[in-house]
C-alpha cells in the first residue's frame, strides 16, 4: 500500500513539473489551490494571507525555508539573508509564476536543502505567487497581441484599472498596500519582479533591469554590477542562456542605441531600491515560446538564490553600509536624465529593413530573423541629476493630510506627533510653476516641470502635526516623495492639488479704491506697477490684470495659496 501511495505521489509531482513547463499557465484559484496543498504537505513551507487586492481576493505569500509560526517567519526574514519574488504584477505576463512552481518542485524534490555543501545556509525565499489579483481572474487569449504564449493568461490592469507597476508611491490600489506590508514585514536584501518585455525583436530570451547606478550606493554597485550580475552572466551562460540589459531604444532599431532603464520610484523594483534592497526586474522576450521564456525565468532565480545563499555576509554587509551612506548623504540629487555619452555593447540582433507592407501600402519595420548578427550598437547608460537639494534634518507634516501620512506609516517611516501647539522656525515651499498631463495617466493629471520657491517663516504648528527626522533607513523615500518636483513626488501625483486653488477673490467696483490706498502706502509696488503699465500693453488694458496684481502683493491675498503643507527644518 506504501509502495502504491508513493508511485501516486510521485506520478503527481512529475505531473506538475510537466505542467508548469508546458504553453499553459494556472489561474488564481488553481494557484493558489496548489500552494494551500503544499502548505499542508510540508512544514519549511508556509503560505499566508497577507491582505486584501482590489478584487476582493486575498494576496499571498508563499514562504520558503520558513519557521513554525507566522511571527517567527518574519523575524527570521529580517534579521537573515531574505529574497522577495514578484510575480503577474502583470498577470498577462506569467513566466514568473510558472518558473517560481518549477523552482519549488525542484528544491521538494532535491530533498528541501537548507544547506549548501560548503554549509552555507539557505536564505529565507518568499514568493507572491499572484499580486494583480483582478488582472488574473481577467483571463483570455487576446489582450497581449505581440506575445508567443500561454495559452492563457490575465490582463494588464488590475479590478480597478490600474497597472499595479505605476502604483508604488501614489499607493491607489489596496494591493499597494498589502505589498507594503509583505515587504517592511520581510525587509528583503534582494528583490526580482517578473515580467515579459515589448519592443524590439533580437536573438535573446532573457534580459534584466537592474538599479540605475547613479541612484545606488558605492557599496551596493560594487555589489551589483561587479559580482552579481557578471557572475549571474558568466553561470547562466554555463546553461546556454545569454544574459542581457532590457533592450530600451533610443531609436527605432537597436543599432541605433539601447538606453539603460530609468527606474523610478513608481515602479516595483524602483521601490525596493529606496530601501536599499538588491533589485532585479526580470524581463523575457515576449515572441520567444511561453516554455523557453519560463526555463529561462527559472534559471535566473535559480542562480540568483544561488549567489545569494553564497554571498549572504557580503549582501547584508552592503546593505548596511548603504543605510549609512544614504544618512550620512548632504546632498540630494534627483530627475535623473539620460546623458549624450556614448559607449558600446556586443549585441546579437537580426538585420532590419524597411520594406513596403501589402495592407497599408507603406514602409514597415522588418526584422529578418535568417540574418542574425553579433556586432557593437551604442550603448547609453549614464544618467546625470538636473536637480539638487541640501537634505534637511527633519520635514513636518500637517495632520490634516491623513491621505499622505498613511502611507508614511505603510511604508515604516519613524515620526513623532507633536503634543502640543507650538511655533518654530521653518522651510516653506511655493509652487512658483508647474505642467499638467492632458490625459490622465493611471488616474492622475501628474504634474511635471515643478519650479519651486524655498523661503524661510516663523509657523504655527498644531497639536498632531508630525515631525520626521530625515536620518532613518526610509530616508531616500522620504526624499523621493517630499521634495515638491522629484519625479515621483506627492506633489507630483496630485496630493496637494487642494492648495493649487485660490478659494478668495474681490469685487473689481470695490477693491479699486482699496487699491489706490494700497499703492499709495507701497512706494516700491508703485514702482512697480507703473513699470508695468508702461511696458505692457495687455496690463495696461486690463482693468482686472492691474487690479489682480496689487491685491496679489497686499495684505488680503491669502497666505495659503500655492504653499503646500510639507515644511522641513535645515
Amino acid at each position: 500500500m506504501r509502495f502504491a501511495c508513493l508511485i501516486v505521489g510521485l506520478f503527481t509531482f512529475f505531473q506538475c513539473q510537466c505542467q508548469w513547463r508546458e504553453n499553459t499557465s494556472p489561474s488564481y484559484l488553481e494557484l493558489i489551490g496548489y500552494l494551500q496543498k503544499i502548505d499542508k504537505e510540508h512544514k519549511e513551507i508556509k503560505l499566508f494571507n497577507m491582505g486584501n487586492s482590489d478584487f476582493g481576493l486575498p494576496i499571498y505569500l508563499l514562504v520558503i525555508n520558513a519557521e513554525k509560526d507566522s511571527l517567527k517567519t518574519f523575524q527570521k526574514a529580517r534579521k537573515s539573508t531574505t529574497i522577495l519574488i514578484n510575480n503577474a504584477i502583470h498577470p498577462g505576463e506569467p513566466d514568473g509564476i510558472n518558473a517560481s512552481l518549477i523552482w519549488i518542485d525542484e528544491w521538494i524534490r532535491q530533498g528541501k536543502p537548507n544547506k549548501t555543501k560548503n554549509g552555507e545556509s539557505l536564505p529565507v525565499i518568499a514568493f507572491i505567487p499572484a499580486y494583480n489579483i483582478g488582472g488574473m481572474m481577467n483571463r483570455s487569449s487576446t489582450s497581449r497581441a505581440n506575445q508567443n504564449g500561454p495559452e492563457e493568461y490575465g490582463f494588464r490592469g488590475n479590478a480597478r484599472n490600474l497597472d499595479l507597476n505605476r502604483d508604488f508611491i501614489k499607493m491607489d490600489s489596496e494591493n499597494a498596500f498589502t505589498f507594503a506590508r509583505i515587504f517592511h514585514s520581510l525587509d528583503p536584501d534582494v528583490f526580482v519582479d517578473n515580467h515579459v518585455s515589448n519592443g524590439a525583436d533580437y536573438q535573446y530570451t532573457l534580459t534584466y533591469i537592474s538599479s540605475m547606478k547613479e541612484r545606488m550606493s558605492p557599496a551596493l554597485q560594487q555589489l551589483t554590477y561587479s559580482n552579481c550580475i557578471p557572475n549571474l552572466t558568466k553561470n547562466l551562460a554555463s546553461k546556454g542562456i545569454d544574459l542581457f540589459p532590457y533592450v530600451e531604444l533610443k531609436n527605432q532599431t537597436p543599432e541605433g542605441g539601447i538606453v539603460a532603464f530609468n527606474d523610478l520610484p513608481r515602479y516595483a523594483m524602483g521601490y525596493s531600491s529606496l530601501f536599499h534592497a538588491l533589485s532585479f526586474t526580470v524581463e523575457t522576450h515576449m515572441l520567444k515560446p511561453f516554455p523557453e521564456r519560463v526555463e529561462a525565468t527559472y534559471q535566473f532565480l535559480d542562480e540568483l538564490i544561488s549567489w545569494t545563499t553564497n554571498h549572504s555576509l557580503e549582501i547584508e554587509s552592503s546593505r548596511s553600509e548603504a543605510i549609512q551612506w544614504s544618512m550620512n548623504q548632504k546632498e540630494f540629487r534627483y530627475n535623473y536624465t539620460l546623458s549624450d555619452d556614448e559607449d558600446s555593447i556586443l549585441f546579437k540582433g537580426f538585420e532590419s529593413t524597411n520594406p513596403i507592407d501589402s495592407t497599408t501600402g507603406l514602409k514597415r519595420l522588418f526584422y529578418d530573423r535568417s540574418k542574425s548578427y553579433f556586432k557593437k550598437v551604442p550603448y547609453y547608460q549614464t544618467h546625470v541629476s538636473k536637480s539638487e537639494v541640501k537634505i534637511p534634518s527633519y520635514f513636518i507634516i500637517g495632520s490634516q493630510e491623513k491621505e499622505v501620512i498613511e502611507r508614511l506609516k505603510m511604508n515604516q517611516v519613524m515620526y513623532q506627533t507633536i503634543t502640543k501647539d507650538s511655533t518654530v522656525e521653518v522651510n516653506r515651499y511655493r509652487i512658483e510653476k508647474f505642467k499638467s498631463l492632458d490625459k490622465p495617466y493611471e488616474g492622475h493629471f501628474k504634474h511635471h516641470s515643478v519650479q519651486f520657491e524655498k523661503f524661510k517663516v516663523t509657523q504655527s504648528l498644531k497639536k498632531g502635526d508630525i515631525l520626521i527626522p530625515t536620518k532613518q533607513k526610509a530616508m531616500f523615500y522620504l526624499l523621493s516623495t517630499l521634495i515638491p518636483d522629484a519625479e515621483d513626488s506627492y506633489f507630483s501625483w496630485n496630493f496637494f492639488d487642494s492648495y493649487l486653488q485660490q478659494k478668495e477673490y474681490f469685487s473689481s467696483y470695490v477693491f479699486i479704491d482699496q487699491a489706490k490706498f494700497i499703492l499709495e502706502n507701497n512706494p516700491k509696488l508703485k514702482v512697480e506697477f507703473d513699470k508695468r503699465k508702461n511696458e505692457n500693453e495687455q496690463f495696461r488694458n486690463s482693468e482686472w490684470e492691474q487690479l489682480y496684481f496689487i491685491y496679489k502683493n497686499s495684505e488680503f491675498f491669502e497666505k495659503s495659496f500655492m504653499i503646500l503643507p510639507v515644511y522641513s527644518i535645515d
